[in-house]
């Protein structure tokens, strides 16, 4: 009796063993549907113009006296830029540096954190983009600047758990529109008169 249900047992375990090899299920990605690039220019007091997606929303941070310290606000990617707006009064070296600083507190963080330098001579708007690479809270980072009377610093997050495989299409997709914000940016008044 003991040997039958020891054969038993043996040939259902074989049985059971027989069939395919198990395979593991590739690793998905979720789907991110992004629109359609479209612009507006925005209307503020502020003494600068410059364009901003038709998905995103232009807000005023109430919390600061300044009135030119707002968000643009991504609401389907959960996202934000916050701009910070300055006049210069003799301190573009300390704002400078302010923003250098700012942009490398990541660097425990980031892989990789890259500069691109900009400038439009013909609107005189110089400044500097920083690409941060990695698992950090801001990923794309960015200051504009005059020289002489303007500056403006933008800094993007989201408001989700930093993983940077899963957000790199929406970080470089908020790129591009950060780079047309930057090419239709307009001083007011102009400091190239």
């Amino acid at each position: 009796m003991k040997q039958s249900i020891s054969s038993f047992f043996l040939l259902t375990l074989l049985v059971a063993a027989c069939g395919t090899d198990p395979v593991p299920k590739p690793k998905g990605h979720i789907r991110i549907d992004l629109p359609e690039k479209s612009y507006h220019e925005i209307e503020t007091d502020c003494p600068f113009q410059f364009e901003i997606p038709d998905y995103s929303v232009f807000q005023i941070r109430p919390q600061h006296q300044d009135k030119c310290w707002f968000n643009l606000h991504f609401p389907e990617n959960r996202a934000k830029i916050h701009f910070t707006y300055k006049e210069i009064d003799g301190n573009l070296r300390q704002l400078l540096e302010e923003s250098h600083q700012l942009s490398y507190e990541h660097h425990v963080k980031a892989h990789d954190i890259v500069s691109e330098k900009v400038e439009r001579d013909s609107a005189c708007v110089y400044g500097l983009v920083y690409y941060l690479e990695g698992g950090v809270a801001s990923p794309l980072q960015f200051y504009l600047t005059d020289s002489t009377n303007h500056f403006l610093r933008g800094s993007l997050y989201f408001n989700v758990t930093v993983n940077s495989d899963s957000l790199q299409p929406v970080v470089d997709f908020i790129a591009r529109d950060v780079d047309h914000l930057i090419q239709t940016m307009r001083w007011n008044p102009s400091s190239c008169d």
